[in-house]
């Protein structure tokens, strides 16, 4: 088991040999025994070293430590974290198959109820969102940090694929039948935000536009989330992205949408000081062109065609922006406020791994 094939020496201790091997990589240590009358015997230092051994997508270790202590599988750590959610979350689809293939349950939950799912939905590991959707994982579940589901994760973090194969499953399983695809697609989390809302907040210009073409609605008002009231149109203003609020326009946003404190996207624009966006949001400003129907001619094009028509009529768009945009500098936005719309912040996958001093060692009974 050692990295350059070679066999170390034996030390003898209590009367047995050991073999210590310190495993820099993974921080495992691995005590091979070789007694009289036996061969070696190698064992991983209790669940951490299966759970490092998943992480770092070390199949054949974890295949070993499954065989010698199958019941590891069913081990968690620090906020009830399963294997399941480390191999999701690290996108280690050999390891997460072989999980899976052992009838680990895909629908597992940590102390925040969050599911493999959307921890794979949150770090953007496609094939890992697939594998996991394929096995039967459940879309319509929430968690206790927000109120959100996968869809949500996907949307904030900015991970349209994740978000696309999401929307496919949505569209194939028992969430159409029992709660409509329409209503998915705006599900609410537990302040009120859709994937739209958080997808505008976020900037994120490519799930925005999916989440739309999907049928996401435009003029949706939050509860707590933000503003009280506020459109995506408001969040994309707050947000300083201009490529957000380009897709929003476009399908029909209302420049005129007011939140509960009477603000409309322009205002909010220019208390964020984003100037650009604020240019485009002027209510005094050219009208945009909007999408004819969106939310049922376009949807009723072939592909081709519809792509076509989307670029000319985001194209013609672009060139009205000029002269609204003149003498201004579309910079980044900043960060400085990112994600402050959440009273608890987003709890990010924190996998605590013993580290052992590299001056002790530890035997494994």
């Amino acid at each position: 088991m050692t990295e350059g094939g070679g066999a170390p020496s034996p030390a003898s201790f209590n009367n047995h040999n050991p073999l210590h091997f310190s495993c820099k990589k993974y921080r495992i240590f691995i005590i091979a025994e070789k007694k009289m009358g036996q061969g070696l015997s190698c064992r991983v230092n209790d669940e951490h070293g299966l759970f490092s051994a998943v992480q770092f997508g070390d199949l054949e270790t974890v295949e070993a430590v499954l065989a010698k202590e199958p019941s590891l599988i069913h081990r968690t750590v620090h906020d009830r974290y399963s294997v399941l959610h480390v191999a999701a979350a690290n996108g280690q689809i050999e390891v997460l198959s072989l999980l899976l293939s052992r009838s680990v349950n895909p629908d597992l939950q940590n102390r925040h109820k969050q599911t493999p799912l959307m921890l794979a939905a949150m770090h953007g590991k496609i094939s890992c969102v697939q594998k996991l959707i394929e096995a039967g994982a459940n879309i319509l579940m929430f968690d206790s940090v927000n109120g959100r589901t996968c869809l949500h994760y996907a949307a904030y973090y900015g991970h349209s694929d994740c978000l696309k194969a999401i929307l496919t499953a949505a569209r194939t399983s028992h969430v159409a039948v029992s709660w409509g695809y329409a209503r998915f697609v705006n599900i609410r989390d537990g302040k009120g935000a859709t994937p739209l809302h958080l997808a505008a907040r976020q900037r994120r210009p490519e799930c925005v536009h999916e989440l739309l073409d999907n049928g996401a609605l435009v003029c949706a008002s939050t509860g707590g989330y933000g503003f009280p009231g506020s459109t995506p149109l408001h969040l994309a203003a707050r947000g300083g992205s201009i490529d957000c609020i380009r897709e929003l326009l476009a399908w029909g946003a209302d420049r005129l949408n007011r939140d509960a404190s009477g603000r409309i996207p322009y205002t909010v624009a220019l208390r964020h000081n984003h100037g650009a966006c604020a240019a485009l949001l002027n209510p005094s400003s050219a009208e945009p062109i909007v999408w004819p129907s969106p939310l049922k001619f376009i949807s009723e094009l072939n592909q081709e065609a519809k792509v076509l028509l989307e670029g000319a009529l985001m194209q013609a768009n672009k060139e009205r922006e000029k002269s609204i945009l003149k003498g201004f500098s579309v910079a980044s936005p900043s960060h400085s406020d990112a994600g402050m719309d959440d009273s608890v912040s987003e709890v990010r996958v924190v996998i605590l791994l013993i580290y052992i001093s590299s001056n002790k060692s530890v035997l494994v009974s």
